[in-house]
């Protein structure tokens, strides 16, 4: 039943598509993960560098919820900042 659960379960690229043209997924992949645009542009898709299944571990999700966090606050801060 779990595996079903997972298997129907939307890809990080689809949970992220209304900001997916609006962020720089080769800066966010290059300075939080240390890893190429196309490591993320894999994992985003479900997939692994050999066409397998490859989706984000646990500790990868909470490195992208921390980036995609500290991404909000510093636009925050810099729409603070408009005069």
């Amino acid at each position: 039943m779990e595996t079903q659960i997972k298997k129907n379960a939307p890809t990080m690229k689809q949970q992220m598509y209304d900001i997916l043209i609006d962020v720089s997924w080769a800066q966010i992949s290059m300075h939080y993960f240390g890893k190429s645009r196309s490591w993320l542009n894999h994992k985003m898709n479900g997939i692994d560098g050999n066409g397998g299944k490859g989706d984000f571990t646990g500790e990868e999700k909470d490195t992208l919820r921390d980036a995609l966090h500290d991404l909000a606050r510093r636009i925050n801060v810099c729409a603070d900042n408009v005069q």
